[in-house]
This record gives C-alpha cells, sequence and structure tokens, in this order.
C-alpha cells in the first residue's frame, strides 16, 4: 500500500519521536494546570504513566529501533510493521484518557514494549550481536513493570504503584546508561579530535544492569535498601564516566554538553533515589532530576541529533532553536526541583513552580516540534532510504 510507502513509516524515530513531542509537550501541560486524569488513573498516577511509559519509553523505543539497523546492519523496522507498532502506542496513550480503560491502555502498552523487543530481537539474534542482547531484555522487563503496575491497579492494590512507577523511571534511566555510555563520549571525541577514553566492559554494562536488578527489587517491594545501592553505585559510576568523557571545547557545542549534562542529572537522579529508601523526602527531587534533566534533556537533544543525521543533514553547527529548547529544558528542571522542595513548606509557591516548569518542558518540546516533524515526514535530503 502506498501509505505505507510514505517517508513517515521508512524508520522508527519518524513517527515516534514526532508523536512524543506533541504528546509530551500536552500531557505535561495538562497535568501542570490541573488534570486529574481518571478516576482509575487519578492525577499523580496518570501524569507518572504517561510521562515514563508514553513519553519516555516512546522515545527509547524510537532511538533502539533506529540504531539497531546500525548496530547489526540489518533492515530497518518500516512499513505496516512499525505502523502496528504506533498503532500500539496511540491506542495506550489515548485509552489512558478514558474513565474504565485503564487495563486496555495497560496492555496496549505492555504489547507495545514486547513488540519493540520481538522487532529488535530479530535483528539482534540473528546478527549474533551478542553486546545488544541485553537491550533487548530490558525492553521486556519495560514491559513487565508497566504490565505489574497495572495488575496492581486493576485489583486496588495502590499501595505498591509508587514503587511501580519509580521502577518504570529507573528502566528508562537503565536505557540512558546504556545508550549514554556507547555514544557520549564517541560522539565528543569524534566531534572534537580528542582521544575518546577506553571503558572496561563491566562499566559500559553495569549502567543498564544495575538499574534493571533495582528495577526488579522495587517490582517486587523486595531488599530495597539493595535497590538503594545499585541506585547509589549507578550514579557514581555515571558521574566518573561524565567527568572522564568531557573534553575542551564540550561547552561550546550544544549536541554535546546536552548529553553531558542531562547524563550526569540522571546519575544525581538515581543517587539521591538511592538515599530516598532512607529518606523520602528526597525522593521526589531525585525522580524529577532523572525524568527533567535526564529524560528531558537526553530526549530533545538525541531526538535532535537523530533527526539531523538520518535526514541527510549536518549536525554541527547545531540549528539555531535548538540550543534555546535545551536551555529551556534546563529552566524545567530548575523550577520543577524546586517545586519538589516546596510542596510541604509553600504549597502557593509549589504550584507556581510547578507550572513554569510544565511551561518550560513545553514549550522545549513544541520547539522541537516545529522545527523537526517537517524534516521527518519529508524524504531525506540525500535521496538515501531512512
Amino acid at each position: 500500500m502506498k501509505f505505507f510507502q510514505h517517508p513517515v513509516w521508512a524508520m522508527a524515530f519518524r513517527p515516534l519521536y514526532s508523536l512524543t513531542a506533541v504528546y509530551g509537550a500536552l500531557s505535561v501541560l495538562l497535568w501542570s494546570f490541573g488534570y486529574q486524569g481518571t478516576p482509575q488513573l487519578p492525577g499523580f498516577l496518570w501524569h507518572a504513566h504517561e510521562m515514563i511509559w508514553g513519553y519516555a519509553g516512546g522515545v527509547v523505543v524510537a532511538f533502539l529501533l533506529t540504531a539497531v539497523a546500525t548496530w547489526t546492519g540489518k533492515p530497518p523496522v518500516s512499513g505496516q510493521r512499525l505502523a502496528l507498532l504506533v498503532g500500539l502506542w496511540l491506542l495506550a496513550r489515548l485509552t489512558a484518557f478514558i474513565p474504565n480503560a485503564a487495563l486496555l491502555s495497560g496492555m496496549a502498552g505492555t504489547a507495545f514494549y514486547w513488540l519493540a523487543a520481538f522487532y529488535m530481537g530479530q535483528s539482534v539474534f540473528a546478527a549474533e550481536s551478542k553486546r545488544n542482547y541485553i537491550a533487548v531484555y530490558a525492553l521486556i522487563l519495560m514491559g513487565i513493570t508497566l504490565a505489574v503496575f497495572h495488575t496492581r491497579l486493576s485489583v486496588g492494590n495502590t499501595a505498591s504503584l509508587q514503587d511501580n512507577l519509580f521502577a518504570g523511571l529507573v528502566m528508562v534511566a537503565g536505557f540512558i546508561g546504556l545508550i549514554g555510555s556507547r555514544i557520549i563520549g564517541f560522539f565528543t571525541s569524534r566531534r572534537l579530535g580528542t582521544p575518546q577514553p577506553a571503558s572496561p566492559q563491566w562499566a559500559l554494562m553495569a549502567p543498564l544492569v544495575l538499574p534493571m536488578l533495582m528495577a526488579a527489587l522495587m517490582t517486587l517491594r523486595l531488599a530495597l535498601p539493595l535497590a538503594a545501592l545499585c541506585g547509589i553505585a549507578c550514579g557514581l559510576l555515571g558521574l566518573v564516566q561524565t567527568v572522564r568523557w568531557w573534553a575542551k571545547g564540550t561547552a561550546k557545542e550544544p549536541l554535546l554538553w546536552t548529553l553531558h549534562i542531562g547524563y550526569a542529572a540522571t546519575a544525581i537522579g538515581l543517587i539521591i533515589m538511592g538515599f530516598g529508601q532512607w529518606i523520602p523526602k528526597l525522593m521526589s527531587p531525585g525522580v524529577h532530576f532523572i525524568a527533567v534533566g535526564g529524560i528531558g534533556l537526553l530526549t530533545v537533544s538525541m531526538m535532535t541529533r537523530t533527526a539531523l543525521g538520518h535526514t541527510g543533514r549536518q549536525l554541527y553547527p547545531a540549528p539555531k532553536l535548538m540550543p534555546t529548547a535545551f536551555c529551556l529544558m534546563i529552566g524545567a528542571l530548575f523550577f520543577r526541583t524546586l517545586a519538589a522542595v516546596m510542596l510541604t513548606v509553600h504549597p502557593t509557591a509549589y504550584l507556581h513552580s510547578l507550572r513554569c516548569s510544565g511551561v518550560l518542558f513545553a514549550a522545549s518540546l513544541l520547539l522541537y516540534a516545529w522545527r523537526y516533524i517537517p524534516w521527518l515526514t519529508r524524504p531525506r535530503l540525500d535521496g538515501k532510504p531512512g
């Protein structure tokens, strides 16, 4: 069918980056200005559910299914197969707004992750790309965290839902660790012409393995002190790696410093979340360091890089609008952290800070969408497939 031959179905990043950018902005604005969700998925649960398994997870899947073609040399997921995956994501998002449809949202969302794992597995197992097997397992676990969340939600086991949400967020942090440990040092050295610091294999695997273990323990509500130690250890490793990858000239390149700052914010968030197991007031700042500083900044940065590179455009210098979008996301982190501090101290300041953060977060994504969706829906400039 000609419909599935449209450029938007050529690679996973095209439809999913377009949709997640718009949806991420919309959902944050709704939450910031009082949307209360549905009776089955109210307020905070709806917000966290959609930002973790909807926005962040959608970007992760888009990146992995785009990158796996390069990693394995196998054809990318495209056409009808890609449309099926995108359809599941859309169904999960739409049903999250409908009363009494939370279970359907969970089923569609879980199927989205497991189908993505199946697609990725076809490529990595056929190519015997053993270093990428773990990414397939992580996608399966991402789906499991969502399935367990909805199972507990459907039977009224609300006491453990927050741990499930944290587990989903930690899984996204794990994907950041996996991807970041592979690309940040490489991109930095290639752009600046500096030597890339070598890392032992365990240092490349730990940023995903430790969050996977942490997420599993939090989902099962087992050995939470061990889960906390996994987060702290992973965060410390992340900070060490960020320092090692930084090179002279990094601060002058927005497509580089955003990667470093976003990775460091994720690491700091994991450390704070780890200590939050003993000091609960720390959990919210830790969560939002990951969610806004890590996920927010890194997704906008990587969506920019992928959209440029895979549509045949030059990466450097960064397009004029994007440094503004990056700074807006950093502003969103500042105000969201302030909101977390103000929550129990000054409710009015909390509300204003929350709304400022939401507006800045949404503005960052909408700038991206306005600039890049026209490119994401057109053929590559160089005429190559993809």
